[in-house]
């Protein structure tokens, strides 16, 4: 399995430097002041938009902290080192990080809201899908994760995800009581 980890890794680091663009965009895009400033802009589009994407983004700003922290525990207590560590002929397009690689962070947090918006606005959750497999692969592009790592990164943030979800369901659930639950059945049985 490591081999095919290594395999994998040294195809996707070594495609053409044509990409580094793209990539590192999706990679560190999150430290620019604009890139920042349009994500700011879209989460007040989102809060002031209907109550639909208010609770998607907020559950959202939820999950990722959530993933985040996960990933920071699994490297922590499964220390595995990243490919610009312990990879011979990796090409690093970032500076090198000291931290462990075991998940990763980028792939998580994206993950997370990924799932979010996919559970709550169906269809617009395409969109965040789409910047999470872009962001794993630009992590190994960089050559600061192997694959497995964005894997272990995708299915922590999917689980953050699953459970602010379904943590916000059950709360629901309970705050609105038998009585509201039997109508609310009822109405929606009718319709």
């Amino acid at each position: 399995m490591r081999e095919l980890d290594r395999a994998i890794f040294a195809w996707i680091n070594h495609w053409p430097d044509g990409l580094a663009p793209l990539f590192l965009f999706f990679s560190e895009g999150i430290k620019t002041k604009g890139v920042r400033i349009g994500l700011g802009l879209l989460i007040i589009a989102l809060l002031a938009w209907n109550a639909k994407t208010r609770k998607t983004i907020i559950l959202a700003l939820v999950a990722w902290p959530l993933a985040n922290g996960l990933t920071d525990q699994f490297k922590n207590f499964f220390q595995m080192a990243r490919p610009d560590v312990d990879f011979p002929g990796a090409i690093t397009r970032v500076h090198q990080l000291t931290s462990y690689g075991t998940a990763s962070a980028h792939a998580a947090n994206m993950a997370a809201i990924a799932f979010v918006f996919t559970y709550y606005l169906k269809g617009w959750g395409a969109i965040w899908i789409a910047i999470a497999l872009l962001t794993g692969l630009s992590r190994i592009y960089v050559g600061v994760h192997y694959p497995s790592q964005v894997l272990l990164g995708w299915v922590c943030g999917a689980f953050c995800g699953l459970l602010v979800v379904k943590t916000w369901e059950a709360f629901s659930k309970m705050r609105k009581g038998p009585e509201e639950e039997i109508v609310s059945a009822a109405t929606t049985s009718t319709a």
